[in-house]
């Protein structure tokens, strides 16, 4: 999040993790480098009226893109979204010509198809439902037609409660039913910000997360590989 204020002091940091792919999280709600911050409901309703102003969205996509690369040093190895803001009409038009403008050999972007059953709250269900539906298939269409590859499902949605003990069984849930090609979304932090309404959750997640080979542990259980998802022939 490239708007965020300690990504100028911090984000270099990720240079040194050779390994690690890194990518640009897209945002127009919380840290836009131009235009105005704008809640997620509005966003929405803008986007899928045909409200959003097409110059402006795409200065403030080269914008964050230039941000990622100065810091960096090189393109996003992957482009996701901020409240999956990425999908929506009129930005993901934008974030692709632009993609393709700059870059030619696209990075992956992120897909937010739902993984469908499963145990979890109704209101869990209709998030994923929700967040799918606002611009998942229209996404995937675009991309394909540009040659931008996607994971196939997200696996990861959920309410935010319940603490460690809740994200345990929830982390177990989603790798025992992921596919090939699945993506795994997780918030995990070391330290929770006092005005961050996912505080808790994000210390849940990395009290999980962060046990020596925790992870892994539970994807050889079920036979799966931990990958990156642009490779098709991984299974994460």
């Amino acid at each position: 999040m490239v708007g965020a204020p300690l990504w100028r002091s911090d984000g270099p940091e990720l240079r040194s993790c050779a390994d690690l792919e890194t990518g640009l999280h897209l945002d127009f709600t919380e840290h836009p480098l131009q235009v105005s911050r704008r809640g997620l409901g509005a966003l929405i309703v803008g986007s899928h009226i045909g409200a959003l102003n097409r110059v402006r969205i795409r200065d403030e996509i080269k914008a964050q893109l230039d941000a990622f690369e100065t810091v960096m040093g090189r393109p996003p190895d992957f482009v996701d979204g901020h409240q999956h803001v990425h999908q929506l009409p009129t930005i993901r038009e934008a974030l692709i010509a632009e993609l393709l403008r700059r870059y030619g050999a696209l990075p992956w972007l992120r897909s937010t198809r739902r993984r469908t059953g499963g145990a979890t709250r109704v209101a869990e269900r209709f998030k994923a439902w929700f967040i799918e539906q606002v611009g998942a298939r229209a996404l995937a269409s675009q991309a394909r037609a540009a040659g931008c590859a996607q994971n196939e499902r997200l696996l990861g949605v959920y309410d935010f409660s319940g603490g460690a003990a809740r994200y345990q069984t929830l982390l177990t849930a989603w790798i025992a039913s992921a596919r090939p090609g699945d993506l795994l979304m997780c918030h995990p932090s070391s330290v929770a910000e006092a005005k961050d309404p996912l505080g808790l959750a994000r210390l849940a997640e990395f009290e999980v997360l962060s046990r020596p080979g925790h992870v892994a542990h539970l994807a050889q259980g079920v036979g799966l590989r931990l990958g990156r998802p642009h490779r098709r022939s991984d299974r994460t």
